[in-house]
């Protein structure tokens, strides 16, 4: 991803904690992590994300998905016999639809992006509106996708490993590279 369009997300995302009333240091502004999963697609696949804390025992972020893009599905297994993460994901801004393992939803409101189907397996939906949450158990496939507004979602968790998640499609780079 280019240093320019990365800054131009980071603006944009600081637009929408403002909406859900979040506020940022400048310096959590500058933290901001912009996440294209090596897609080169932010707009479909992606999500930008502060994190406030990440200790041995606790993680907090909060989350902004830009309107239908989907973080991809994934997983958070345990790491030298530590538990994966569990985490809680509560909307503040928007709306949030959430795919766990389950019986399938029928009628979903949201699906994969398109071409991309074959790289997720669960569908039993999860719709989060602002003040609603769930939360999700250790090494459970999931993946979300920002509704019609987008969303902004805090995330309260065990510590993160972002790097030991297992994604479904092979293809994802959790890490992303920037361009000058």
């Amino acid at each position: 991803m280019k240093i320019e369009d990365y800054r131009k997300l980071q603006k944009i995302v600081i637009d929408y904690y403002e909406r859900a009333h979040i506020v940022l240091t400048d310096k959590e502004k500058e933290n901001i992590e912009v996440s294209d999963f090596g897609l080169n697609d932010i707009y479909r696949t992606g999500l930008q994300l502060v994190i406030y804390v990440n200790t041995e025992r606790v993680c907090s972020k909060e989350m902004v998905l830009l309107p239908h893009q989907t973080c991809p599905e994934h997983r958070h297994p345990s790491v030298n016999s530590k538990p994966g993460k569990e985490e809680t994901f509560r909307c503040r801004y928007g709306k949030v639809y959430l795919y766990v393992e389950g019986e399938s939803t029928e009628n979903r409101k949201a699906a994969p992006p398109a071409g991309d189907e074959k790289y997720y397996t669960v569908f039993h939906e999860i719709e989060l509106n602002p003040g609603e949450q769930y939360t999700i158990k250790p090494d459970t496939l999931h993946w979300f996708v920002g509704g019609e507004e987008g969303a902004v979602v805090s995330e309260f968790s065990t510590k993160s490993t972002d790097e030991t998640d297992i994604f479904t499609d092979t293809r994802i780079n959790r890490i992303t590279e920037i361009e000058s």
